[in-house]
């Protein structure tokens, strides 16, 4: 049994990072720097979500999920280009895609046949900044 959390870092995360990055460059006008400054990752990172040559799923991709996923990720950018913090973005991005079912889906395409365990509360949502 996997943990939902597995499969977000492992396939819904760098998609969706990558997504968002190259919504914000195209959309929004950002630098690559700018946006590497945002995710607090390298500008070689960026170029190669923008490249493609990190992140993209075919999971994702081939899901019927698919469009929902997409009006996710132009929300958060458009969000994030209002000052919107980023992990909080993808965080909702995340929540997101498990009610949705798009996790599930995601899950079931991967053959396994054992259930997804149940999500508990985010521990995100717990945090308090001082």
């Amino acid at each position: 049994m996997k943990l939902p959390c597995e499969l977000v870092v492992r396939e819904i995360l760098p998609t969706a990072r990558g997504e968002v990055a190259k919504e914000l460059v195209t959309v929004h006008g950002f630098t690559q720097t700018r946006v590497a400054e945002a995710f607090g990752i390298t500008n070689a990172a960026i170029s190669q979500y923008l490249k493609g040559l990190r992140g993209g799923n075919p999971l994702v991709e081939s899901s019927p999920f698919r469009n929902h996923f997409y009006e996710c990720i132009a929300k958060a950018a458009d969000n994030i280009a209002e000052g919107h913090d980023v992990m909080e973005e993808l965080c909702v991005i995340c929540n997101d895609i498990k009610v949705c079912g798009m996790l599930d889906d995601i899950y079931k395409n991967q053959g396994e046949e054992m259930p997804l365990a149940e999500c508990i509360e985010c521990p995100r949502d717990n945090i308090v900044v001082e």
